[in-house]
């Protein structure tokens, strides 16, 4: 399997994971994006039902010059696959990586989330600052949420 991990979850992974859960119905990827775990992401992925919302091959994503011209082009942050199967849960990848992959991956939580079977989940303080950097108004909350199990209090403490 690529090495990839996730941003964000649905309630029922994000909870155990760091201890806060805001219901959220999109599964968010980050890729090491080399061409080989790209291809690999998406053989397993689009083996599960998932298919790009746009209209354009899973295997493009895999192309660094067209992941680059989404993004500048066309503003393309998260590469957006559905499925018929899982409808509740659709996935977005980002288009680029967000952060050291590497170092990431080296020091992110690693929840199991079934036999066998382990999630890599981005730090509280890398989370902290993608939600930051996003700059939307529903993450204000998270981040508050965030802050406050990184420095170990308790809601209404």
């Amino acid at each position: 399997m690529a090495p990839m991990y996730a941003t964000s979850w649905s309630a029922a992974l994000r909870s155990p994971a760091h201890g806060y859960g805001r219901l959220t119905i999109d599964l968010d990827l980050v890729l090491q994006l080399r061409t080989e775990n790209v291809l690999s992401a998406m053989r397993v992925l689009t083996g599960l039902g998932y298919r790009p919302s746009a209209p354009v091959p899973a295997e493009s994503f895999a192309d660094a010059a067209t992941r680059e011209s989404w993004f500048r082009d066309k503003g393309m942050v998260v590469f957006q696959l559905q499925s018929g199967i899982h409808r509740d849960t659709p996935v977005d990848i980002f288009v680029s990586e967000p952060f050291d992959f590497d170092a990431e991956y080296a020091r992110a939580l690693v929840a199991p989330i079934a036999p066998g079977v382990e999630l890599r989940c981005a730090s509280i303080d890398t989370l902290i600052r993608m939600k930051k950097l996003a700059g939307r108004a529903k993450d204000l909350e998270d981040i508050r949420q965030l802050e406050l199990l990184r420095d170990g209090v308790r809601d209404g403490e």
